[in-house]
């Protein structure tokens, strides 16, 4: 249907001259590229905003082989408030000092490999009686980490 503006105006959707095929499918990968820059463009400002926003508000605690920390561990207990529940275990001992930091809880428990984002630094007085610092032993780029 065609209103008093299209009549004035034409219509978008017409075409002045009639296109080959192959100036229409040029025509379409044009403007199909064209789209497909803009999304671009779009996801890297989004991208850039969420990572600002999470480097704001994360925090850079680097830890050091034998230094104190918490682990944030949250249990849902049934029939308990999470609220009144424990996240927090420890204090344990860093191992090593990475992205991922193995802990230890005891000198003869398993060590565990966390992420940084899950560990506190421990501001207790009192250590308890088995923290004992302990010089890592030399990396290299050879060496490869394992379970003790």
């Amino acid at each position: 249907m065609k209103l008093p503006t299209d009549l004035i105006l034409g219509s978008p959707l017409e075409e002045n001259h009639e296109q080959s095929l192959s100036e229409f499918v040029e025509d379409l990968r044009e403007r199909i590229d064209r789209v497909h820059e803009f999304a671009r463009e779009k996801l890297k400002m989004q991208s850039d905003k969420m990572k600002q926003r999470l480097d704001t508000t994360s925090t850079e605690t680097l830890f050091e082989p034998g230094d104190a920390v918490w682990l944030y561990a949250p249990k849902r207990t049934k029939g308990r408030s999470p609220k009144l529940q424990r996240n927090w275990e420890g204090p344990y001992t860093i191992k090593i000092n990475d992205l991922v930091y193995r802990i230890q809880l005891s000198t003869r428990s398993k060590t565990k490999m966390v992420d940084l984002e899950r560990l506190g630094r421990y501001t207790g007085h009192d250590p308890p009686d088995w923290f004992v610092v302990e010089d890592p032993p030399p990396r290299t780029e050879d060496s490869v980490i394992r379970d003790e």
